[in-house]
C-alpha cells in the first residue's frame, strides 16, 4: 500500500516550531524579519489547532479526585532549540506567576478557558527606596529584599480555543500567571529554548508585593506607567505539576 506522507497540523507545528527558533538571536528578534514572518506563519498554524487534534477532550462533568496534582503535563517533545507539550489545568488551578529567563513562548488554549496576567521586567535599576522598612505592608526581611525586582505590568486577559495564540519574548509577557476559569483548561505551550537550570534558565516563582507611600501625579504625568514589586519566592506548596501520557498524533523533529 501506498505510504501516506501527509503531515499531521501538530507536526506541521512543531517543524515551523524548530524552524522559527533555531538560531534565534533573542537580542535582535525586533529587528529580524524572517523570524518575524516565521513566527506569523506559526502563528497562523497555532490558529487552527484544537483539542480533538491531539486526540484530547474535556474530563466528563462530576469527576473529582482529590489525590491527583492541579495541572498536569503532556510532553510531546524537546530539542535544544525548543520544547512543546500540554499542559492542562482542573477546575479552579492556577500555574503561579513564574518567569521564563531568555526564552521565547507561545500558548495556545485548546478547551476551556484561561485567565493570564502578565508583566514585563523593568529595565530601571531597583529604587533605594525598597531599602525603607515603611514602603512595604508588612515590611521586608534583609533577605527578601535582596529577591526583589521591579516589573511593569502589561496585560490581563481571558484565552479560549477561539483566541489568538499569547505569545511572550524574552522581555515582554515573560513573567505571567495562568488561571483557569469556569472549569478545567488545556493549552498547548512552545517554549524557546526549553528550561535548563544547568544554563541558566530556571523557572522561578513571583508574588506581587502591594507597595505604600507612592503616590502618582496623574495631573503631572497621565502617561506614566504604574510599576510593582515582584518578591520571588519558592515554588508554592499548593502547586505541583504531573504527568499523563500523549495520546496525539507522532511528532518528530
Amino acid at each position: 500500500m501506498p505510504r501516506d506522507n501527509k503531515s499531521s497540523l501538530i507536526q506541521k507545528i512543531a517543524s515551523h516550531a524548530y524552524a522559527t527558533f533555531t538560531n534565534c538571536c533573542s537580542s535582535a528578534i525586533g529587528e529580524n524579519k524572517v523570524f518575524l514572518d516565521n513566527q506569523a506563519a506559526l502563528t497562523a498554524l497555532l490558529t487552527q489547532i484544537r483539542a480533538a487534534d491531539l486526540k484530547i477532550a474535556p474530563p466528563k462533568k462530576g469527576s473529582k479526585s482529590t489525590h491527583n496534582p492541579p495541572v498536569t503535563y503532556m510532553h510531546i517533545c524537546e530539542t535544544d532549540t525548543f520544547s512543546m507539550g500540554v499542559f492542562l489545568l482542573k477546575r479552579g488551578a492556577s500555574i503561579p506567576l513564574h518567569d521564563h529567563p531568555g526564552m521565547n513562548g507561545m500558548l495556545k488554549v485548546l478547551y476551556g478557558k484561561v485567565k493570564i496576567m502578565c508583566f514585563d521586567k523593568s529595565d530601571k535599576p531597583p529604587d533605594p527606596a525598597a531599602e525603607n522598612e515603611t514602603l512595604f505592608d508588612p515590611p521586608l526581611s534583609p533577605f527578601q529584599k535582596d529577591a526583589l525586582s521591579l516589573s511593569v505590568p502589561r496585560s490581563t486577559g481571558e484565552f479560549t480555543q477561539h483566541s489568538d495564540p499569547c505569545v511572550l519574548t524574552p522581555v515582554k509577557n515573560n513573567i505571567h500567571q495562568i488561571d483557569a476559569v469556569d472549569g478545567p483548561a488545556a493549552f498547548l505551550d512552545i517554549l524557546a529554548p526549553p528550561y535548563d537550570p544547568d544554563g541558566g534558565r530556571d523557572c522561578h516563582y513571583y508574588k506581587v508585593l502591594q507597595t505604600v507611600g507612592k503616590n502618582v501625579d496623574k495631573e503631572c504625568d497621565q502617561s506614566r506607567v504604574e510599576e510593582t514589586w515582584l518578591l520571588e519566592i519558592p515554588q508554592p506548596d499548593e502547586f505541583w505539576c504531573g504527568g499523563e501520557p500523549y495520546p496525539g498524533p507522532p511528532v518528530s523533529v
